[in-house]
């Protein structure tokens, strides 16, 4: 009988590659988002058909939340909507793993011990009700990919969009903060064996990093765009801001590397970038 995954947020940017993934894997997939119909908004108490397809599921990887890439987070994250939003899907959505007892897997953030943002707030909120639960923590460290709600999108795509249309990338930041980026492939071939080995991973850890362990700055990432695109007879300007990193405030976290044992990412960044480009052009 074929193991019958529940993706939350199966719309998002990393739902939408696990449900095309976890499919091609010949697994029963069932999605659950606001983005596909009004009845799929996990902020509402009493849900049936939520309430059905948790009953139903084998495992649930809860991806789900309000949030978007530093734009998005910017604008976003002090306002009242954005935390009610979220304390509404996870108080909704633990509530009935906990009812039903499901074994689940909750992503949260490298983001989740920086006090002053207030998603890494929510997030660290997230892995509290996990643990309790005895559910696992994930930590997700910049996953980039083919993205559909680009009011949302995170720093690679926006670069790329910017690049493919405007022929220039206007940086939010001066680019010298760093950050370390998984491709959404390497994601969820991560995620699939992160379910595989769950309960031996949850008997020895309370939360694992998904991540490459590499680290670069922003305006290298602009420069390999600006490279690649060259290919493609694209010719791009990059232009740096002069302000700093202000959500993240360049705080810079040690990725453990546990999952390491089990999995490693395959494509280098050039690659998934690549990959990216050529899906937009």
């Amino acid at each position: 009988m074929k193991k019958k995954i529940l993706i939350l947020g199966s719309e998002g940017q990393v739902g939408l590659h696990l449900k095309s993934y976890l499919k091609s894997k010949n697994y029963y997939v069932m999605g659950f988002d606001i983005v596909e119909k009004n009845n799929q908004d996990l902020r509402k108490f009493n849900n049936k058909l939520l309430i059905s397809k948790i009953k139903k599921s084998d495992f649930i990887y809860f991806l789900a939340f309000d949030v978007g890439g530093s734009r998005y987070l910017k604008k976003y994250q002090n306002t009242f909507e954005f935390l009610s939003n979220n304390i509404r899907i996870m108080e909704n959505t633990f509530t009935l793993v906990k009812k039903f007892k499901k074994p689940f897997l909750f992503a949260s953030s490298q983001m989740s011990n920086m006090t002053y943002s207030n998603y890494g707030i929510l997030k660290n909120l997230g892995e509290k009700y996990s643990q309790i639960l005895d559910g696992l923590v994930v930590k997700f460290w910049n996953v980039y990919g083919i993205e559909h709600d680009l009011n949302k999108s995170h720093v690679i795509t926006d670069f790329i969009l910017k690049g493919i249309k405007k022929k220039k990338i206007n940086m939010l930041t001066d680019g010298q903060e760093v950050r370390d980026f998984l491709y959404a492939e390497d994601c969820c071939i991560g995620l699939e064996k992160i379910m595989l080995k769950y309960k031996e991973i949850k008997r020895l850890k309370k939360s694992i990093d998904l991540t490459s362990t590499k680290y670069v700055k922003i305006i290298y990432v602009a420069n390999i765009i600006k490279k690649l695109l060259l290919k493609k007879n694209i010719k791009i300007k990059i232009i740096p801001s002069k302000l700093k990193d202000s959500v993240q405030l360049n705080k810079k976290n040690k990725a453990d590397r546990y999952l390491f044992k089990f999995w490693k990412p395959k494509f280098s960044l050039e690659e998934g970038i690549s990959r990216i480009i050529d899906n937009y052009i």
